[in-house]
């Protein structure tokens, strides 16, 4: 990038928000999945108006421009691959209203999510899409990628509450997409278009989304069985007659790598954990929560069901969930984390398939996650320096992915297909789908200069970057 644009992006933010120092540049270079690309500059805009000034420059030099959130993506998605400029969106970090009688919130994106979680409770109010990084990933992101979490077997995901968008195309135009009314129907639905396209039409700059009224109670039950079968067999069962706001799966190991964080030592027998949450009217919560516990007494395969004794209990037994991730890399240096979903009556044949790949392949694989709506992370660790075992762990995921797709399932629930999944798009998605969908990127971005490399790239070594 030459001075000249430099010194144009400076005008348009200011001196103190362009930064080209090569410290700077590599804390913007790499996301969740490990990898790094560094970018030629980044940039920090304070306003819509600045984006679309941005764009109007990139557009016209030209120049790439890979728009960040808090880059806890975990395919690549915020990875500037051909350099360009890294536009982080951490300064446009207002919530702008919460409208109480209407239930809806107006939002910056880089508002993190659990701010706006807690911002909603003060007024009653809930918003339900939960990923496990909350506490620091943005709502930018989220849409960006349609996140999800545990609560999308009872709430859904990200895309069941955006309403509409405020967002800036490839050539600096300002578009606005959706309604902030329960009903919405003129013209096509680029609200829903927009999000989960990862960044690669458009950057989101505002963002109104729809609450729901705050549960009145919440209750925690734990299930310890004896293997990754049984636990997985339970699910399609527990939810013919009941609906957890959340069901969590965990496998022996998963449970291992955080046994630190747990309130209590759980039994050597344990193969596998559920983790069921049931929230409501607090006398609907306690029926509820009795009536699964009967249910799940006349189960085989359950070595003990407990409920959480205290809200400290319960909040130690969330915190150890979302630690799994971060946990993972004490058992190897680099991890291939894929968020494959299946119906949930299948979920015992992929648990099972893991553990064949694990024995057949001599790989290290353990799963965790949202069983309750089919979508288990399977994570596969190795040491990219040991050239056998990233082998290995591509052949993992290879049959991995076909096992998924011959049970009827989805290679990406929640993570998106960015970087990492590029190459196996194919897999799932016929060639005149795809050919559609990559019109599409091209009548947003003719230019190729939004967020390049992403979703349609040519297999490449992405896992060895």
């Amino acid at each position: 990038m030459n001075k000249k644009t430099l010194q144009e992006l400076r005008k348009i933010v200011g001196q103190d928000q362009v930064t080209t120092v090569p410290e700077e540049l590599a804390c913007y270079s790499y996301d969740g999945t490990g990898q790094e690309y560094l970018p030629a500059a980044v940039v920090f805009p304070g306003s819509t108006e600045e984006i679309c000034r941005i764009m109007q420059l990139a557009s016209a030099t030209p120049f790439t421009v890979v728009p960040r959130g808090a880059g806890t993506g975990m395919t690549g998605g915020a990875l500037p691959v051909a350099g360009g400029l890294v536009m982080v969106m951490s300064r446009l970090n207002r919530i702008l209203e919460i409208d109480r009688d209407n239930q809806i919130a107006i939002l910056q994106p880089g508002v993190i999510t659990g701010d706006l979680r807690k911002a909603a409770g003060r007024h009653g109010l809930y918003y339900p899409p939960d990923p496990a990084s909350l506490k620091f990933c943005t709502m930018g992101g989220n849409v960006a990628e349609c996140a999800g979490g545990p609560s999308a077997v009872k709430y859904g995901v990200t895309r069941d509450y955006v309403l509409g968008l405020e967002a800036v195309l490839p050539d600096g135009r300002l578009i606005h997409t959706g309604v902030r009314t329960a009903k919405g129907v003129v013209g096509y639905d680029l609200t829903r278009l927009l999000v989960g396209s990862e960044g690669t039409l458009a950057i989101i700059t505002q963002i109104t989304v729809r609450l729901l009224p705050a549960p009145e109670a919440r209750s925690i039950l734990l299930v310890l069985c004896r293997g990754m079968v049984e636990a997985t067999s339970l699910v399609a069962g527990i939810l013919a007659h009941h609906t957890p706001c959340t069901l969590e799966y965990m496998d022996r190991t998963a449970l291992a790598i955080v046994q630190n964080k747990l309130p209590f030592p759980l039994p050597e027998e344990v193969g596998a954990l559920l983790l069921i949450e049931l929230d409501g009217q607090k006398d609907s919560v306690a029926l509820a929560t009795s009536q699964l516990t009967k249910f799940l007494q006349a189960q085989p395969g359950i070595i003990q069901s407990r409920t959480a004794e205290s809200a400290d209990e319960a909040e130690q037994l969330w915190a150890a969930r979302r630690a799994i991730s971060p946990a993972a890399f004490s058992l190897k240096p680099h991890k291939m984390s894929e968020d494959v979903v299946v119906p949930r009556s299948h979920l015992p044949q992929l648990v099972s398939c893991t553990e064949a790949l694990h024995r057949e392949l001599g790989v290290v694989i353990f799963t965790f996650g949202h069983a309750g709506d089919g979508n288990i992370h399977v994570n596969i660790m190795l040491d990219r320096s040991i050239p056998q075992e990233v082998r290995q762990a591509n052949t993992a995921k290879q049959l991995l992915f076909e096992e998924v797709l011959r049970l009827g399932g989805t290679l990406s629930g929640e993570h998106g297909i960015g970087l990492t999944k590029a190459a196996y798009l194919a897999m799932e998605l016929d060639q005149s789908t795809i050919t559609l969908m990559q019109e599409i990127k091209r009548l947003f971005d003719p230019l190729n200069i939004l967020n390049p490399g992403k979703i349609f790239p040519p297999p490449i070594d992405s896992e060895k970057h």
